[in-house]
């Protein structure tokens, strides 16, 4: 591949400097110095109270899902326009799914339908919205939403690091965010998660479960089943060291938005910003007219350009066939016409015209 969707990007030599710190410390361990910072320094950049490194996004969700207790008989409210991963936790432990469509404005979760969704699923112990693409949900209206019934809000907020709503980091005004670290995000550690929340209560039980639920005592003592969930030093040196450069991250992806912008032809329409933030642009994504974004998909790869369509929406996925939900058809027509286009943050304009090209000639 000459251009991939979203490649790591490293810093110079800042990564490796973290790396050859962490080895030298002999801290090669679900614990030690790189970890505390990576963990410190998300909190306090991101606004919450504290921060929980995990292996992963996802187990960051299934910390959550512990943490609330849920289990068969239980539902949860979730944005039907995601990755299985925001999901899948928590219909691990039991729960039934209900999926709400995305509103046309935002690709977000629908607030409209949201309401309704809650209404008609009394059951409903947690909403958890997905931050699509970089973009944050309208999480006031759905945190009003929740309060209202009692409901915990979790933000899946794995796509939008960096990103903001009403002036304030991704997530923030939920009972929990996660991040994701993976090797494709925005900023990454190799594979990780985390955790943020305001609620020490919260953060300190997601402490003690990512710990296989010991008890602080100098025996091995467990009164609950955890499971093995903290991020190792070494690949927090990474995502330390990336966190670091956060700002230049951000900054790069709003130029490869930008210049995409500048070469789309008409019948290639940009995902809408909503009003309420400011995105991460972590992928271009666009809608296609009179082109069929597989056919796309195919013939970018044939070139060395890695594209993809946008997620099939949960209600479609086999694994969810039955499963509740709220629908408005706003997803299904996404996913029949979205194409998210390479979108690294050393993507260059050649790559860019040869990728429009190849488009132009569908």
């Amino acid at each position: 591949m000459k251009a991939f969707l979203s490649p790591p990007y490293l810093n110079g030599d800042d990564e490796r400097d973290l790396v050859a710190q962490a080895f030298a410390s002999n801290y090669i361990a679900p614990c030690g110095p790189m970890v505390d910072a990576l963990e410190r320094e998300a909190a306090a950049r991101l606004g919450f109270a504290g921060a929980l490194a995990t292996v992963s996004g996802t187990m960051a969700l299934e910390l959550l899902a512990r943490a609330l207790g849920i289990g068969p008989g239980d539902e949860v409210i979730a944005s039907d326009l995601t990755f299985i991963a925001s999901v899948a936790p928590f219909v691990d432990r039991g729960a039934t799914p209900v999926f709400v469509d995305a509103d046309p404005a935002t690709w977000c979760m629908d607030v409209g339908l949201a309401a309704r969704a809650l209404e008609a699923h009394p059951r409903a112990r947690a909403l958890v919205a997905t931050d699509l693409y970089g973009q944050c949900c309208d999480v006031d209206a759905l945190a009003a939403l929740c309060r209202d019934r009692g409901v915990r809000l979790i933000v899946d907020a794995a796509e939008s690091l960096g990103a903001t709503y009403r002036g304030r980091p991704a997530g923030k005004g939920a009972w929990a965010a996660v991040h994701s670290l993976n090797g494709n995000k925005i900023v990454t550690a190799g594979g990780g998660g985390l955790l943020l929340t305001d609620d020490p209560d919260l953060l300190a039980r997601c402490r003690k479960l990512a710990g296989q639920g010991r008890e602080p005592v100098p025996w091995y003592e467990h009164r609950t089943l955890g499971t093995h969930g903290r991020l190792g030093n070494v690949p927090a040196a990474i995502g330390l060291a990336q966190f670091r450069h956060l700002d230049d991250a951000l900054r790069d992806k709003a130029r490869v938005w930008a210049d995409w912008l500048a070469r789309l032809p008409g019948w290639a329409t940009p995902m809408p910003t909503a009003p309420y933030g400011v995105p991460n642009r972590w992928l271009t994504v666009v809608t296609l007219e009179g082109r069929d974004p597989l056919r796309a998909v195919a013939a970018l790869a044939a070139r060395g350009l890695e594209a993809r369509p946008l997620w099939k929406p949960m209600h479609l996925q086999p694994v969810f066939q039955g499963a509740p939900a709220l629908l408005s058809g706003v997803g299904e027509a996404l996913f029949a016409r979205g194409l998210c286009l390479p979108s690294g943050r050393g993507l260059d304009p050649v790559s860019m015209e040869e990728a429009v090209s190849v488009l132009e000639h569908l």
